[in-house]
């Protein structure tokens, strides 16, 4: 088969890593799908994320070769919450005429200039979500202004779904989703996976450049209550007193997602000073490091798609402790690659914490099998082999 010409559309991508997963699956589809001989290019927007969710650098180049493949940045004009319009994109789009377009994060400028593009030039596309779509607890408890925005974007997300050849999810949870508004047929269940490649350590100073001379648990993520960060120092509070505590800490590496200042207060008022070590703003090097030097990942979050921070803790031989919540289950198996407690629950959540620092053979096993699990199924390469082998079925009928 000849070359094939991808453009996939993202609401962020390098070097704004700490966007999260929609950044990481387009970049990875990008790096794997150039490594098989096609030419893809990533049409972004100017986000360089300075510890925030909402800046964007100018003098970012708007045109950057990396790893063999292209992206193509235009500046955000307007910045409500995460939908950030940057026009230039449908200008990009319009020229380059990719043979198939693949949107990622459909609650986006992005995602709607690529359902325009695919509609006016009679272009393959295929969509992918990572965003929760209806679900994601932002989408209706984030005030008149979010409300307001997620009635207006409504009409969008339909247009975008049923201008869409294809729709790939990452696990029957997000079928469930999309089958509100389209046909079994369009759906095609595609799981997560993370780049092992990328996941290698240089150097691990970790723990000597943060002056940590303790094994500790690893918190990874936005500082957002939806994170349920606020769960765990619940549960750090009830272990302050145990005998265990005495040589054990908690890292909590994140971006502030407007529950900063918040947490900050908590871990004040619990009186949790001493067990707990926070890093803002985390580098990807660091972040990567802390999975390495972790004993295993506490992710207490309320809501999760397709979460990507335990799989990138298997890649470690680090189980992680989460929720039995939303998508979870479908990435996190209770009691054969981590434990999964009920939401809320914060006494639950410190007895298993516990159980994990005083069983190291446990912690062990369960870090193994979710090694396994990246290994054979759930990393990039596979991932991104059964997208394109969709990229070929449809671009060939």
């Amino acid at each position: 088969m000849r070359e094939m010409k991808i453009a996939i559309t993202c609401p962020a991508s390098l070097p704004a890593t700490q966007f999260g997963g929609i950044l990481f699956l387009g970049v990875d589809i990008a790096r794997e799908t150039t490594n098989s001989g096609n030419n893809v290019t990533i049409y972004t927007t100017d986000m360089d994320f300075a510890n925030n969710p909402n800046t964007f650098n100018k003098n970012l180049p708007q045109e950057e070769l990396i790893d063999n493949f292209k992206i193509k940045r235009s500046h955000v004009w307007v910045a409500l919450r995460l939908f950030f319009v940057n026009p230039g994109i449908y200008f990009q789009m319009m020229k380059d005429s990719p043979d198939i377009i693949h949107a990622i994060g459909i609650r986006s400028f992005q995602s709607y200039i690529a359902a325009i593009v695919s509609k006016k030039k009679n272009i393959p596309l295929v969509i992918s979500d990572q965003g929760g779509l209806t679900t994601h607890p932002d989408l209706k408890g984030s005030g008149i202004l979010g409300r307001i925005l997620y009635k207006l974007q409504t009409p969008m997300i339909k247009f975008i779904i049923k201008q869409a050849t294809r729709i790939i999810v990452a696990n029957d949870y997000e079928k469930n989703i999309f089958l509100e508004f389209s046909s079994l047929e369009k759906i095609a269940k595609v799981r997560n996976g993370v780049n092992l490649l990328t996941l290698k350590i240089t150097a691990s100073d970790f723990r000597e450049k943060n002056g940590i001379d303790v094994p500790f648990a690893l918190f990874l993520g936005r500082f957002s209550k939806i994170k349920g960060i606020d769960i765990l120092l619940h549960a750090i509070k009830i272990l302050r007193d145990k005998s265990e505590l005495d040589n054990f800490k908690f890292v909590i590496m994140g971006v502030d997602f407007g529950f900063q200042d918040e947490m900050m207060g908590m871990i004040k008022q619990f009186h949790i000073e001493d067990n707990i070590m926070v890093i803002k703003n985390p580098s990807r090097e660091d972040v990567i490091a802390a999975y390495s030097e972790s004993e295993f990942l506490v992710l207490p979050s309320r809501w999760e798609l397709s979460p990507l921070t335990p799989l990138e803790g298997f890649a470690f031989k680090k189980p992680t402790i989460s929720t039995n919540s939303h998508g979870i289950p479908s990435t996190i198996t209770h009691n054969e690659n981590g434990i999964l407690v009920e939401n809320e629950d914060y006494n639950e959540l410190s007895k298993c914490i516990l159980e994990l620092i005083n069983n190291k053979e446990k912690c062990t096993k369960l870090g193994l099998s979710g090694y396994n699990l990246v290994q054979n199924e759930c990393n990039s390469q596979l991932m991104v082999a059964k997208i394109m082998k969709i990229y070929k079925e449809i671009v060939n009928r």
